[in-house]
């Protein structure tokens, strides 16, 4: 059923709205949607944590540099960047896309809310949407806070890049491993800033849930 939900997707050209309706009228409703690109963020930073890993591995390498050619360690380096900056791009697009279908999401249980008959199951209702809202929030809070650990990181391995590039030398080896220690503190505290972000979608994929 997705397969062709995807296909639809590309033939609306990006049109969000259109997509949803299309969706809906094949049983794919936004709270699936939401479900799933939750699920997609998370392993996108899951991914993203991996990748900046590596490249934290790669300039240990060449911290602990002992002959041979700087050039194939610099090539490496800048791989290990470009991959870096690939990831986190991805997990900002995921994020993104969890935004527009939620927004879409509430938006309809608001306006829905008005087609009650019954007080007792409005309210219910309303109360049940309230709480989302709020759980939704601490987890978008939670998701973009990870992001933004993510520029610091990406920021240090360009420099690196650069730098390196610049200088094929001991020296440049060794500048780069002066500043290995902040760039090893700022990896740590980006993977666990994305293991909150990670915990807290999992408590709104159980809240959508109920």
């Amino acid at each position: 059923m997705k397969y062709w939900i995807l296909i639809a997707t590309l033939m609306l050209g990006g049109c969000q709205s259109a997509y949803y309706a299309a969706a809906e009228q094949v049983g794919y409703h936004k709270r699936e949607i939401l479900t799933d690109r939750v699920e997609s963020a998370q392993e996108s930073q899951q991914e993203a944590q991996e990748q900046f890993t590596s490249a934290l591995e790669q300039l240990q390498t060449l911290v602990d540099f002992d002959g041979g050619d700087l050039e194939d360690v610099y090539d490496t380096v800048r791989d290990e960047y470009l991959a870096s900056e690939k990831a986190a791009n991805d997990v900002r697009d995921r994020i993104d896309s969890i935004d527009d279908v939620a927004e879409a999401m509430f938006d309809e249980w608001q306006q829905e809310l008005e087609l009650y008959q019954s007080a007792k199951l409005r309210r219910d209702s309303e109360k049940r949407l309230s709480a989302t809202k709020r759980q939704y929030a601490n987890m978008l809070k939670s998701m973009r806070r990870a992001e933004k650990k993510m520029d610091p990181v990406l920021a240090r391995l360009k420099d690196n890049e650069l730098y390196l590039k610049h200088n094929l030398n001991a020296n440049a080896v060794n500048a780069i491993g002066n500043e290995f220690g902040d760039l090893k503190g700022e990896v740590q505290a980006l993977i666990t800033e994305m293991n909150k972000a990670i915990a807290e979608s999992d408590q709104f994929i159980k809240t959508l849930g109920q």
